[in-house]
């Protein structure tokens, strides 16, 4: 028998079934479920309510488990394997993302799937709590305070100055966003870092020349 033989002989064996025996379909899919559970519960408590998405949520848990039940496939038989990857490569996810933190779930839940349809239990298990302590840890780090849109409509832009110097005392550093003139009146927006906000929109509304005074606040991206 020569070296192409042989060859031939494991890659044809490779097409013979695999026997996976029930205990471990059942513990695989015990396990995924209850990490499934884990999951769906720290994505409700994690999660902020404005963009919580029940059906979502769901989706995920039962993302973990319908990937094992693949895995375990792909595992009895080549065949399958090749005829899944083939038809898996198809499929186009069309949702669209809200919140990047949906992502690394989405993904924690494929894995996790993965991991217990390879029969790996403590890798997935382990997984799980070091992904949930990392996300908890990062969470609740400390942040620079977010600046604030200071929207002024002023009667006049000659009244630019008193009014930049006016903020300067409350911030150090004020940047012009915007500035509109319309029909001789002069709209700005300014971005603030101040401690005292109240004050800060009461002594701007009682300078000369302004009509309106508005204090915005934001959540985006914090700039450094």
């Amino acid at each position: 028998m020569n070296f192409q033989d042989v060859f031939k002989k494991s890659f044809l064996e490779g097409f013979t079934s695999m026997d996976i025996s029930a205990g471990r379909v059942m513990a695989a899919f015990a396990v995924t479920c209850a990490l499934a559970l884990y999951i769906f519960i720290i994505y409700r408590v994690m999660t902020r309510k404005s963009f919580y998405s029940k059906s979502f949520n769901v989706a995920l848990a039962a993302l973990s488990v319908i990937t094992a039940a693949i895995i375990l496939a792909m595992q009895s038989n080549l065949v399958i394997s090749l005829g899944m990857v083939g038809a898996l490569s198809i499929i186009r996810f069309r949702t669209a993302i809200k919140d990047p933190m949906d992502l690394v779930f989405l993904f924690w839940s494929i894995s996790v799937g993965i991991i217990c349809g390879a029969g790996l239990y403590e890798v997935a298990v382990l997984t799980s709590l070091v992904v949930t302590a990392l996300i908890l840890v990062l969470e609740n780090l400390p942040v620079s305070r977010a600046p604030m849109m200071l929207v002024v409509n002023l009667g006049s832009p000659d009244q630019e100055e008193a009014l930049l110097d006016q903020v300067r005392e409350y911030s150090r550093f004020p940047r012009v966003k915007s500035r509109n003139i319309s029909g001789g009146k002069l709209d700005m927006v300014i971005e603030v870092r101040v401690k005292k906000e109240a004050e800060l929109a009461k002594t701007v509304s009682e300078l000369e020349g302004v009509e309106s005074v508005a204090l915005i606040s934001h959540d985006g991206e914090v700039t450094f």
